[in-house]
């Protein structure tokens, strides 16, 4: 296995993100001891203070070599088989083994550097990863190389849940105690994540003109019929049972997205939320229906157009295009339905200024919403043990 596939969690033999004699879901919470042990703060930044701006994503891999060992970096100790793992590397060697969300994500640090030059903040964007180089861990070392206190943390996920908050949130504090361990290593930065940003208004804008001009693309004649489907990934049903602090905000946020999404480029027209990208074995229920479920039943009830906008998603990397542009698009024809499919929010600027928003407002000390000051147990999945021998 190349340096680059080396996994970089879980952390060393006898390493824990979690402080002894305090279980994961207690007291003080990841988002406190990511922030050097207390509350993020509700009082501007401390003048002088060395900031960066970290955006942390999923990753991905850049060729075909790569493409196995992302997988089981991915799903290491989840026991997936590994059957579905070669499946689904397929769909990656179908694009010649190379994740479009790396490049996205570049896209995305250079729209953020150029928003924030813009706006006269000087602040740099360091870029790491969850499951592929650059890691998060390489990133933390490089800010507190270059001397960075305190670390904004823009997770590429919008929303509550496990997978989508709570583990952003445990990749922070897996970095911060790698760099802990290594005795050679300069103090890492405090850092606190960013709110969710489901309803930032210019996240709502890109993906309502994204929506528009997809509507626009059907023929005259269907435009104003087609039935508007929203997407998103589905998660385990146990997930999105915990999801923020009452359980169930991984639903609650996508609705309200969608809604405002829908009102802003269709208003007064109906709308589905359904789910795609499904992973887990069938013993394990997920979140329902499927897309490609959806639109049977949509063709069965006489429906003869569909728009799928992917809500769910920030940009369009490879899940959106194998599961919405190449299944979805093919079920769709095969049961003589129209179908559009919009674009995902990307760089569009009015989404990267509520980005930059989302900042401004945490350095002048608003209010730590959901997404920065999460609970101990919010979002918490008990994870199953693992084998000793």
């Amino acid at each position: 296995m190349t340096d680059l596939a080396r996994p970089r969690h879980p952390l060393p033999a006898g390493a824990s993100l979690t402080p002894p004699d305090q279980q994961p879901d207690q007291d003080p919470s990841l988002a406190v001891r990511n922030n050097g042990g207390v509350e993020p703060s509700r009082d501007p930044a401390p003048a002088g203070r060395r900031e960066a701006l970290l955006v942390l994503g999923f990753g991905g891999p850049e060729g075909h070599d790569d493409v196995m060992p992302f997988l089981e970096n991915v799903t290491r100790g989840r026991g997936i088989p590994r059957e579905r793992l070669e499946a689904v590397a397929e769909h990656y060697h179908h694009f010649g083994g190379v994740s479009p969300i790396n490049d996205q994500n570049k896209a995305l640090v250079a729209a953020l550097e150029a928003e924030l030059a813009g706006a006269g903040i000087d602040l740099p964007v360091y870029w790491g990863n969850r499951n592929w180089a650059p890691y998060v861990e390489d990133a933390w070392r490089q800010m507190a190389t270059d001397g960075v206190e305190h670390a904004y943390v823009l997770a590429t996920s919008a929303y509550a849940s496990f997978s989508g908050c709570r583990q952003y949130h445990e990749d922070v504090a897996r970095a911060r105690v790698a760099l802990e361990l290594d005795p050679s290593a300069p103090q890492g930065p405090t850092a606190e994540k960013l709110p969710h940003y489901f309803d930032a208004p210019g996240f709502v804008q890109a993906n309502a003109e994204a929506l528009a001009t997809a509507i626009a693309s059907l023929p005259e004649e269907v435009r104003d019929t087609a039935r508007l489907v929203a997407t998103a990934h589905s998660i385990p049903n146990a997930m999105a049972a915990v999801a923020g602090p009452q359980g169930g905000a991984y639903e609650a946020e996508l609705q309200r997205a969608a809604q405002l999404v829908v009102e802003a480029a269709a208003p007064g027209r109906d709308f589905d939320l359904v789910w795609q990208s499904r992973s887990g074995p069938p013993s394990v229920p997920w979140l329902e229906p499927d897309v490609n479920d959806h639109l049977r039943a949509l063709a069965e009830s006489g429906e003869t157009a569909v728009v799928v906008f992917p809500v769910g998603f920030i940009s369009d990397h490879l899940e959106v295009i194998w599961d919405l542009d190449n299944e979805a698009e093919e079920t769709a024809g095969e049961l003589g339905l129209a179908f559009a499919r919009a674009a995902t929010a990307g760089t569009h600027p009015a989404f990267v200024a509520s980005l930059r928003e989302l900042l401004v407002e945490r350095r002048a000390g608003g209010e730590p919403r959901l997404g920065t000051n999460c609970p101990a147990s919010c979002c918490f999945v008990q994870r199953p043990a693992r084998p000793t021998a």
